[in-house]
C-alpha cells in the first residue's frame, strides 16, 4: 500500500550551495548528512551502480522532505536549465506558501530569479523561480477550498 510521496531528489555539483539555499532562504532544515565511498555495496546495489561515490544531506520544510546529492562518482553530466520545464521528467519542486506576493518580494530580495511575477487566478495564486542550480520551483498559494489541489491543504478562510 503506498502511502504517499516521501521526497524529491536532487543532484548537484555543489551540495553545500544547494543545502544553503534551502535552509537559509526557504526555511527547510538540515535533518541528515552522510557520504558514501566507491567500495559501498548496499548504495552502489540501490543504484544499480558500481564505483558509485557521493555526499548526500536531507532537508525537511513541515512535511516535505528533500534530498540533496553530490556524486563525486561516476561524474555527473551537466544538464541544459532549458529542459527543466519542457523537457521529459520531473520538472519542478512545487512549495505551498500563505501570502505569496510577500514571499515572492521576500526570495527576489534574497536573489531568486523568477520567470514572472505572480500571476493570481480565481482559486490561486502562482509563479515559477530557479534554484542556484537552475532547478525550478514552483510557489503556490491556494485561496479557494473549491480548488482540486486544496483537499488536504489549508486553505484560508
Amino acid at each position: 500500500m503506498i502511502l504517499g510521496v516521501h521526497h524529491a531528489a536532487i543532484s548537484t555539483h555543489d551540495i553545500e550551495r544547494l543545502i544553503g539555499f534551502y535552509t537559509e532562504v526557504l526555511g527547510f532544515e538540515l535533518v541528515h548528512r552522510q557520504s558514501w565511498t566507491a567500495d559501498a555495496e548496499v548504495q552502489n546495489a540501490l543504484l544499480g551502480a558500481s564505483g558509485s561515490a557521493a555526499q548526500l544531506a536531507m532537508l525537511r520544510h513541515r512535511n516535505c522532505y528533500l534530498e540533496l546529492f553530490q556524486f563525486e562518482a561516476p561524474a555527473p553530466e551537466r544538464r541544459s536549465p532549458h529542459q527543466r520545464l519542457f523537457g521529459a521528467g520531473l520538472t519542478h519542486l512545487c512549495l505551498a506558501v500563505q501570502d505569496l506576493d510577500a514571499e515572492y518580494e521576500r526570495l527576489r530580495q534574497k536573489g531568486v530569479a523568477f520567470h514572472s511575477s505572480p500571476l493570481p487566478r480565481p482559486t490561486f495564486n502562482a509563479v515559477y523561480g530557479h534554484d542556484p542550480d537552475g532547478n525550478v520551483v514552483e510557489l503556490l498559494e491556494l485561496y479557494d477550498a473549491s480548488h482540486p489541489f486544496a483537499a488536504h491543504w489549508p486553505v484560508p478562510e
